[in-house]
């Protein structure tokens, strides 16, 4: 299994929305990341990023609300593996199954298990049971077999039931793939009704040509807008020069990168607070000392940032309630933090032998 799990390092992509995050995995050879309707809800683009390929927007470019799929366009990434779909599909109560994914927004997980069930029926389909754990984030990753093989797309667990995740079986992409492909892979949808596929321009003013049931295409989706402290973060983050629609990890968190620094911005909204963590360099494996004494003197004089370790992770934070933020304060201490991380982090390795962050 391990050398099936190194393989998937390369194929398997996180995903980023304002709402949510997950994963998705790179079918090369379709020239798409396949991924769950569910995590890219109500966006016409996503951030993605991947070992081999390197954080940009794409375009979703058709969803299938009945089986929970959605495809996102992804220019050819040659140097990545083409993940392998099973033909026949089968499986047997007792297989030994691998979840993969990103959970919790980590860069790279799997899990293994075995299969409990083979048809779990849920909104009239049958889904594959296993134990191999899924968490938020997982969703719209690969099952695979012991042979290295796509078996299932992981969508979803039931919280009632104890370590029990369920995938959509690999013949419903297939499927969905085909139905795609046969339309000249356009942007489009499937009918959540009657199953048609519905390309751009084909449409009866959002109904469905077929059935007249309610369909929506991704180009139809409106521009997400932010609003309240939100906006203001993005307005900030605009004007320090970032690309604000790549910084989107979700609801009411940002990340961005300055210098040699990764920094992670979040809105606590029920307490009011905003968060600036920008995560810096590792302790140095020795003589740490004179680097907690020059840490303690830095919090003594500074006056709006603070730093901390969090296992062997220097960290540079900044905190300010919503009610204090607008665009004025928040671009003075905003900027502040950006300017500081990058300069302590160069400091504290070259002058104190703390080791650069390495990227997971």
């Amino acid at each position: 299994m391990k050398n099936i799990i190194e393989q998937f390092r390369n194929i398997v992509i996180q995903l980023a929305t304002p709402y949510s995050t997950g994963t998705g995995f790179l079918l090369r050879s379709h020239g798409v990341v396949v991924s769950n309707y569910h995590v890219i809800l109500d966006n016409k683009e996503v951030v993605i990023e991947g070992s081999l390929l390197k954080r940009q927007l794409a375009q979703v470019v058709f969803t299938d609300p009945k089986h929970d799929l959605a495809f996102i366009a992804v220019a050819d990434c040659p140097e990545a593996p083409d993940a392998i779909l099973s033909r026949n599909g089968e499986i047997s109560v007792g297989d030994t199954v691998v979840a993969i994914g990103h959970p919790f927004g980590l860069k790279f997980t799997a899990t293994q298990g075995i299969v409990s069930g083979r048809e779990f029926l849920q909104t009239d389909l049958p889904y594959i049971q296993h134990d191999a754990a899924l968490n938020p984030g997982n969703s719209g990753g690969p099952l695979v077999n012991a042979e290295g093989e796509v078996i299932g797309v992981n969508t979803f667990i039931i919280t009632e039931s104890e370590s029990m995740g369920y995938s959509l079986p690999v013949q419903y992409l297939a499927e969905t793939l085909e139905q795609w492909e046969s339309g000249n892979k356009q942007v489009g949808t499937r009918c959540g009704e009657c199953g048609t596929a519905v390309f751009e321009g084909k449409d009866e003013d959002g109904y469905c040509p077929n059935c007249g049931a309610a369909i929506e295409l991704p180009h139809d989706i409106a521009p997400y807008e932010p609003a309240g402290i939100a906006r203001t973060i993005e307005e900030i983050l605009g004007k320090c020069g970032h690309d604000v629609r790549l910084a989107r990890r979700g609801p009411n968190v940002w990340e961005v990168k300055n210098g040699s620094a990764n920094i992670s911005i979040s809105y606590y909204e029920p307490n009011g607070l905003v968060a600036g963590d920008a995560i810096l360099c590792d302790l140095p494996a020795t003589n740490i000392k004179p680097v907690y004494e020059y840490l303690l003197r830095q919090n003594f004089e500074m006056e709006t940032l603070s730093f901390s370790v969090r296992g062997k992770e220097v960290v540079l934070s900044l905190v300010i309630y919503d009610r204090y933020l607008n665009l004025e304060t928040g671009m003075k201490q905003f900027k502040n933090l950006f300017q500081k991380a990058d300069f302590y982090d160069n400091l504290l390795v070259e002058q104190f032998g703390a080791s650069w962050k390495k990227e997971n």
